[in-house]
């Protein structure tokens, strides 16, 4: 059987980019992640100062400037926020295509390569990353060019600009999330295969002095951002920098591995991920496990190191209590190149159409349910999702429209490929998904979801001429204030934010106002006086006038309350 649809490498990237740049400038930044790296991008741009990014006024140490960098500069190249906060996600998507097209050829020839890019187009977790403005995407580009280095020397060498390609984008992935340089994990089971019986790599053992070049390279890789924020920190007096240094490169590197305080999840959770994220390729698992198991028994080298660095990547992130959805996503571009030439083998059998097309049918028949139910039935739960994100009627009716329009047309595909053609049907629906979240979906949550309905509603009702400071702020409202804001700090506890925010309204109490979350209004705040401005981001958030603080109040808080509430 051919590939799903008849297309070559060109053809398929610019699917890709059609499709996955879908609604490019069509939404602002949105929660969790997007708003502070684009708040710590624009300060860059503002202020001149790239090497360590801000959040406000405070430094912000949770990731390294790399991926920041590379927001800052699209500003500087289109010099639009709602288009150039996308961009590095969009064009690492692009590269991974393209990467894992050419790895496929490489290991496994022409046709696979097809089957590899188009498999990982359609799986639902590499669309997503795709769209969002996060880290992860751009990892991933990295980590896939480290391994797609790695593995033309290890499996196809020897090559050793390759290698030492990949020990530099490891390196660079390391700096840009600290876990890029999961892609040297490879050379463990890369070493085995070099033993007696197994065919298909290369065999070229890691000695020699040309060797050493991979570490090299990793380290220069690194000191891309190391070298000037070591430099800046080391030339500089400044305590709060030299916290910043040991926050980023000791608390949030190993001990937020080993002893993590957030997103703590069972040893089975990335099971879950897998089974969820991963479709539609995870459906295709009972069919691919005994395939793989029958070619490592054959002793396909080219196989052992794939699925072997993909269950080391896995057995790394599990060992951790702290764990989220996107931390296996570098492993995903890699197990596309092992199962892309057993796709068309597998596209043969009537059970593996049958199930991905009812994949496509399950997702078409919720999206209608769901729409049609809104819009022409029982619309209870759609006032409550509108109550809940703050939807006005009209954005709410456009969700509905949308979500009805990606179930007709799914349908209509499904109805076309008449089960011979589900892989086409496949990528097409997976296609017009990723154009409906761009163009509807996206769009219709947009002004509730960065917050700029709500803060757009705070800058009319202080008018033009007042100042405007933020307590217990999330960074989508400083990044949507309309003018700028003073802000008290952001990790520091809400009763110091509070004696400071105090002292500032009660210098000037006419024209300042304080944008407040809820829970941090406390008991020093007359209620009366201060007005509830609207609900976002499932939160609701005030307005204090300087006139409504109680004088030389100090309000506590218990400490899980503030943490809870000031996470996104």
């Amino acid at each position: 059987m051919s590939h799903p649809l008849p297309i070559r490498l060109p053809g398929l990237l610019l699917l890709a980019l059609l499709v996955l740049g879908a609604g490019l400038g069509l939404r602002d930044p949105s929660p969790p992640d997007e708003p502070r790296f684009v708040l710590a991008a624009r300060h860059m741009v503002e202020s001149g100062q790239w090497v360590i990014p801000h959040r406000g006024s405070e430094l912000y140490a949770h990731k390294p400037a790399t991926f920041m960098w590379l927001q800052a500069a699209a500003y500087l190249l289109v010099h639009d926020w709602r288009v150039a906060f996308l961009l590095p996600s969009l064009l690492a998507a692009l590269g991974t295509l393209w990467l894992t097209h050419d790895l496929t050829r490489r290991l496994y020839g022409r046709r696979a390569a097809i089957w590899a890019a188009l498999g990982l187009l359609v799986v639902l977790q590499f669309g997503l990353q795709a769209k969002r403005a996060q880290i992860d995407m751009v990892l991933v580009f990295l980590t896939t060019l480290s391994m797609w280095g790695l593995l033309r020397h290890l499996l196809r060498g020897p090559d050793w600009p390759a290698l030492w390609l990949g020990g530099f984008a490891a390196g660079l992935g390391t700096v840009t999330k600290g876990v890029g340089f999961l892609p040297l994990l490879a050379l463990i089971p890369a070493i085995w295969t070099m033993r007696d019986g197994w065919h298909g790599g290369a065999g070229s053992r890691p000695s020699g002095a040309r060797w050493w070049g991979l570490p090299l390279a990793f380290v220069l890789g690194t000191a891309v951002w190391l070298a000037p924020m070591l430099t800046v920190v080391l030339t500089s007096d400044d305590p709060a920098l030299h916290a910043y240094a040991r926050e980023i490169l000791l608390r949030q590197t190993g001990e937020r591995y080993a002893n993590a305080w957030h997103h703590i999840q069972p040893p089975w959770y990335y099971l879950q991920v897998i089974f969820t994220l991963w479709l539609p390729g995870a459906l295709l698992l009972p069919w691919l496990l005994p395939a793989w198991w029958r070619r490592l028994r054959r002793r396909d080298a080219r196989l052992l190191v794939l699925l072997g660095w993909a269950v080391l990547v896995l057995a790394f992130f599990s060992a951790s209590p702290g764990k989220r959805e996107v931390y296996i996503f570098p492993a995903l571009p890699l197990l596309c190149v092992a199962a892309a030439p057993l796709l068309p083998g597998l596209m043969r059998r009537r059970g593996v159409r049958l199930t991905l097309a009812g994949y496509a049918l399950l997702l078409s028949l919720t999206a209608l349910a769901l729409g049609a139910s809104g819009l022409l039935a029982d619309p209870r739960w759609a006032q409550r999702l509108a109550e809940e994100r703050a939807l006005d009627a009209e954005a709410l009716r456009m969700l509905l429209l949308w979500l009805l329009a990606l179930g007709v047309g799914g349908l209509v595909l499904l109805g076309w490929s008449r089960l011979r053609r589900a892989g086409t049907a496949l990528v097409l629906f997976t296609a017009l998904l990723w154009v409906v979240y761009g163009l509807g979906l996206a769009p219709a949550l947009d002004a509730s979801s960065s917050a700029r309905a709500l803060m757009q509603r705070v800058g009319e009702r202080i008018g033009p001429e007042a100042e405007l400071g933020l307590l217990a702020w999330r960074e989508q409202h400083l990044l949507q204030a309309d003018r700028p804001a003073r802000d008290f700090g952001f990790e520091r506890p809400w009763e110091d934010q509070w004696r400071d925010a105090a002292r500032w309204l009660g210098e000037q109490p006419q024209r300042r106002w304080l944008f407040v979350l809820d829970e941090a209004l406390g008991d020093c705040v007359d209620r009366q006086r201060a007005e509830f401005i609207g609900r976002s981001n499932r939160r609701d958030w005030w307005l204090v006038p300087g006139d409504a603080v109680v004088p030389d109040c100090r309000p506590g808080f218990a400490p899980r309350l503030q943490g809870d509430a000031s996470r996104d």
